[in-house]
């Protein structure tokens, strides 16, 4: 190793600023995986792990690296590791803030990170890293949802994909788990109805959906049962406020698989200050997801609808993690058969850049993924 020198986006404590200050190179071991990323993307957990973390990962041992996406260049590998080698250009998912992770090491927001073989995917040519980075936490979330086990439990996703009688509800299709779950659930041979705004129905249906809705309509669900027509519903994914309560009613009407996974908590945690004035916001949210979470779980349970909460990191520990970025992304990837969606906006350049980065994705956007150059 020529340049050991690493800088990180440092999160000293719990509702900390973040800080850009030295950190200490890792080397990797067994399948582990040194990675110099060149671009992250950012994700609404990033931020929220600043004035929520103590309450979401209570685990987390500070200080701590954050950040989940990033594509870069591989400059040493593990004893163990097969599939790559110094120089290889990748995409991985930063599992640091996981139960099961917890180092900073493998957080993303910083020069030199360390990755899990099987969480990367090797970049074609044409990738480029700004592409690339939108995909690793997007896509996971989404694979979640749709292929673990206690979740909708579908079919893998293949590149010559095996149609099949079915069709999956993904609500939330311009979203970034929409996105992928999209193309994920296509690839696994299903149909997809999805939700949207109108202005986003030629993006969703570009990714594979058969049919759009607008989800603000007054009669979306009976619109959504018509169009199943004759296939099974093999059950919903809930991206977005109201998705949960809405995919409940969707398939306790339509039938077949009774498992709604619920990707977003019923009330929003943006706009909470990691300072003053914290506890004053933040406790009228934490009843509503509360209050909501109960009222969801009552109506699920009267139903027999199943409504499991997805964490996005979940697949690193099971078979689903392999599955994703070992078995099907590659070629996927390589022949254009999957899509890194939303599209990446560069919001800026350098570790600095990412605090004002997720200010701007606070505000708001929509079918874009954030992007910071490294």
């Amino acid at each position: 190793m020529q340049e050991t020198l690493n800088n990180a986006l440092w999160l000293a404590a719990k509702q900390a600023p973040f800080s850009v200050a030295e950190a200490p190179y890792t080397a990797p071991r067994g399948r582990e995986v040194v990675v110099r990323t060149r671009a992250v993307a950012l994700n609404p957990f990033d931020r929220h792990l600043q004035t929520i973390g103590s309450l979401a990962c209570p685990w987390l041992n500070y200080p701590m690296v954050v950040g989940h996406d990033l594509a870069g260049d591989v400059v040493e590998v593990g004893e163990a590791v097969t599939r790559f080698r110094p120089g290889d250009r990748v995409l991985g998912l930063a599992g640091g803030v996981d139960k099961g992770r917890n180092r900073a090491a493998e957080g993303a927001f910083q020069h030199y990170v360390v990755l899990l073989e099987h969480m990367m995917t090797p970049l074609p040519a044409a990738l480029s890293y700004d592409q690339a980075s939108v995909l690793p936490l997007g896509l996971s979330t989404a694979a979640c949802a749709l292929f673990q086990d206690e979740f909708l439990a579908l079919a893998p996703p293949r590149v010559q994909r095996q149609r099949r009688s079915e069709t999956v509800i993904v609500w939330g299709g311009s979203t970034s788990v929409g996105a992928n779950a999209i193309q994920l659930a296509v690839a696994a041979g299903y149909d997809v109805l999805t939700t949207c705004s109108p202005k986003n129905f030629d993006f969703v249906r570009g990714l594979g959906a058969r049919q759009a809705f607008d989800y603000r309509s007054a009669t979306v669900v009976a619109d959504m049962v018509g169009a199943l027509g004759q296939s099974r519903c093999a059950g919903a994914v809930a991206i977005g406020r109201g998705a949960a309560s809405a995919c409940l009613d969707l398939v306790v009407a339509a039938g077949g698989a009774l498992t709604v996974a619920v990707v977003t908590p019923p009330a929003t945690f943006d706009g909470i200050p990691a300072g003053r004035g914290r506890l004053r916001k933040l406790l009228p949210i934490l009843l509503s997801n509360a209050s909501g979470m109960l009222k969801l779980m009552w109506r699920a349970k009267r139903h027999g609808v199943a409504t499991p909460f997805v964490w996005g990191t979940a697949l690193i520990h099971n078979h689903v993690g392999p599955l994703i970025f070992q078995d099907y992304l590659p070629e996927a990837l390589a022949r254009g058969a999957f899509q890194p969606s939303p599209p990446s906006r560069v919001a800026g350049h350098g570790l600095e850049a990412i605090p004002a980065a997720m200010a701007m994705h606070e505000a708001g956007v929509s079918a874009v993924k954030l992007v910071v150059a490294l």
